[in-house]
């Protein structure tokens, strides 16, 4: 395919913005980059999508996300709203994993993909639990990711709360998946060995789960989203999360850390020198109210910061949009977390942890790298150029503007029509499990 008649943003360092371009695509490759003038008489015989000088941009990239989540919208929880993180655990996400079965399983993951296609997301971090089904639950959501046509790391959740066998069938299932995937990788599904977070995670579990350690996958975990880790590793080890998973040698750099919003200075030395990657969910902290990430201390550190939603929404803009403003409260700092550090996480530093574990080049237009793009019906209404385009992105562009998603050089949705799923069928079949699902919740209360 060549996609011609594009206002094409690279999203590279440093950023350009080509007008009159045309990309070639082959085998789910950009194999091109041309002026429109050389494109047609370079290659006369290919299809050709005229994009309307519309923009084309990279695929957006979900840093860590939860698909089980989905069933939670609307979702009442009963008595009194939780006061504090650890109650928000107890009263809505433990009770709604517990809640899951195969089918809600996958239907949660296609819910989720679907609404990542409308938003031109190509490529998501999951991090999955549903203790009544584990095994085989990551087989479930990768059939999903097939079918969807998207590209998507799995795990699932090795936690202490269900006990010693939950524990047990959680790093088996971890295992069975990241041997099955990442020891034959197709470019399309990577796996993780999967935590929940430092508070709960045994001395025991820790052991086990640092025994099975291995080059051909990486550990991705929640830490130091609220100081419910802290206490919790104070009190049973005590010190700290960071130099606990440093000690357990769970931190190199193939692992990932949601959240990180309670680090110390030292924690940053020992994260930096650990070379893991760190993610930011600033919606999902905004929302129960755990704090700020000190994302610009991690940044200047030389510590790689991506952007992740945390299962909140598929809008990776109104995450850009949330990261942009909510430091700048949280520091009392109009400076603080400017448009070219939210275009770092989001696309720069979203873009090389993807790159890295897919091991291709994701998140970028130029010769080589997968064609994952988005097409943006965008008319600027002043200047737009590579030095002011952050705040286009933060001020003016809308979900509503996404009008085409690709990814491996095939389109997912084209002129807002979902091609490789059926959202409506699926959004029917979700209302009528996550009734199910809610029924099951209540009776936990």
């Amino acid at each position: 395919m060549l996609i011609t008649n594009a206002t094409i943003v690279t999203c590279n360092v440093p950023n350009e913005i080509l007008s009159g371009h045309s990309l070639l695509i082959r085998d789910g490759r950009i194999a091109d980059l041309l002026p429109d003038s050389e494109a047609l008489s370079k290659y006369p015989s290919e299809e050709t999508y005229n994009v309307g000088n519309k923009l084309v941009m990279p695929g957006a990239i979900c840093a860590h996300t939860h698909f089980y989540g989905a069933f939670s919208r609307g979702m009442a929880i009963p008595g009194d709203a939780p006061a504090t993180f650890h109650q928000i655990l107890n009263k809505l996400w433990w009770p709604l994993d517990q809640s899951l079965t195969a089918e809600d399983v996958e239907y949660s993951a296609l819910l989720c993909e679907a609404d990542a296609i409308r938003h031109g997301m190509t490529t998501l971090f999951d991090h999955h639990a549903s203790p009544n089904f584990i095994d085989g639950s990551l087989d479930v959501i990768a059939d999903t990711v097939k079918k969807a046509g998207l590209r998507a790391a799995l795990c699932y959740e090795v936690t202490d709360r269900g006990g010693d066998s939950e524990r047990d069938a959680g790093i088996r299932e971890n295992l069975r998946f990241v041997d099955k995937t990442n020891l034959n990788p197709d470019g399309q599904l990577v796996g993780f060995f999967g935590l929940h977070a430092p508070l709960t995670l045994s001395r025991t579990t820790l052991e086990k789960c640092a025994a099975v350690r291995a080059p051909h996958f990486g550990f991705h975990t929640h830490l130091s989203e609220s100081r419910d880790d802290q206490a919790h590793t104070q009190n049973e080890f005590g010190q700290d999360p960071v130099p606990l998973f440093e000690q357990f040698g769970l931190l190199d750099g193939n692992s990932i850390l949601a959240h990180c919003v309670h680090v110390a200075d030292k924690d940053v030395d020992i994260l930096k020198e650990k070379g893991v990657w760190v993610t930011h969910q600033p919606r999902s902290n905004m929302n129960n109210a755990v704090g700020t990430a000190r994302v610009e201390k991690m940044l200047t550190a030389g510590i790689p910061v991506a952007l992740g939603n945390d299962g909140f929404s598929n809008s990776h803009w109104d995450e850009m949009k949330a990261a942009y403003l909510v430091h700048k409260s949280a520091l009392g700092d109009p400076r603080a977390m400017g448009g070219y550090t939210v275009m770092d996480l989001a696309y720069t530093n979203t873009a090389k942890m993807a790159s890295h574990f897919f091991n291709m080049p994701l998140g970028t237009i130029k010769v080589g790298a997968a064609a994952d793009l988005v097409v943006v019906d965008y008319c600027p209404p002043t200047e737009l150029n590579k030095f002011n385009f952050p705040w286009h992105l933060l001020f003016g562009f809308r979900d509503q503007m996404i009008e085409s998603t690709i990814a491996n050089g095939k389109f997912l949705m084209k002129e807002r029509k979902l091609l490789t799923l059926d959202e409506k069928a699926i959004a029917e079949k979700c209302s009528e499990l996550s009734h199910k699902v809610w029924e099951r919740y209540a009776k936990k209360f």
